[in-house]
């Protein structure tokens, strides 16, 4: 019988759509592990003070995932990772390290890994944010380096807020992209960890023709790399089918 490996999730408490993404992905003999950081159930809006409040958290919710003894811990808050910039990923990681003893991964710094896995230069971008995260994301992937042709959001997803978020199918992230992903874009991309996309990966990939990044499938990927994990997992697109 094998022994279980243990991998530890931070997640915005407002997110319903992490844990079932990495439960969905894992191999039979990881458990996943999650701690939550998150809005007042009175004021789940999401701008610039309130994703600073939610980090000051993360070396608590890291400490506790420790104590489970994972072996890696991922970050599973897009925007919490972009919103001020590349260098403040770097050091959000390093805190959730240091604090959890353990490997560390972040949602937008993965997405940045997977983009540059596939060797794509210049991207599409598909999210359901508001505006002022929009401009955010934008600006940190042109600071990694991208060509940015685009970023569209899902109109519906964008003025409902969380509930419509979480609460839209694959189906609708699907019929979305296929939409806004301009012609000339070497690879998709679709942002928040929150939005069903995952699902949606393998289908865009076989409509658009290249290789479609999501959120929460870049955050897996990373993590499962940190573990050594070279099986690769089938049915969620070609980013975790060549993992290893």
């Amino acid at each position: 019988m094998a022994a279980r490996r243990r991998v530890g999730l931070i997640v915005p408490s407002a997110n319903s759509t992490v844990e079932p993404d990495f439960v969905l992905a894992a191999p039979k003999e990881f458990t996943i592990h999650s701690d939550r950081i998150g809005w007042e159930a009175k004021d789940l809006k999401e701008d610039e003070a309130t994703v600073d409040r939610m980090n000051a958290g993360v070396e608590e919710a890291a400490s506790s995932l420790g104590a489970a003894r994972v072996e890696v811990i991922a970050y599973g808050f897009a925007t919490g990772s972009f919103y001020r910039g590349l260098n403040y990923a770097t050091q959000l990681m390093e805190r959730i390290s240091k604090a959890g003893g353990a490997a560390a991964v972040a949602a937008s710094p993965a997405m940045v890994e997977a983009l540059r896995s596939f060797g794509a230069m210049r991207l599409s971008v598909a999210s359901p944010y508001p505006e002022w995260n929009n401009q955010r994301l934008r600006a940190y992937l042109e600071a990694a380096g991208f060509q940015v042709l685009n970023v569209a959001a899902e109109p519906r997803a964008a003025a409902g807020g969380f509930p419509a978020m979480s609460g839209q199918e694959p189906d609708d992230v699907v019929e979305f992209c296929v939409r806004v992903c301009e012609s000339q874009a070497d690879a998709l991309l679709i942002s928040c960890t929150m939005w069903r996309a995952l699902e949606a990966a393998g289908e865009l990939e076989r409509r658009l023709g290249i290789p479609v990044v999501t959120a929460n499938q870049a955050t897996i990927w990373a993590a499962f790399r940190k573990l050594g994990v070279t099986q690769p997992i089938a049915g969620l697109g070609s980013l975790l089918e060549k993992l290893g």
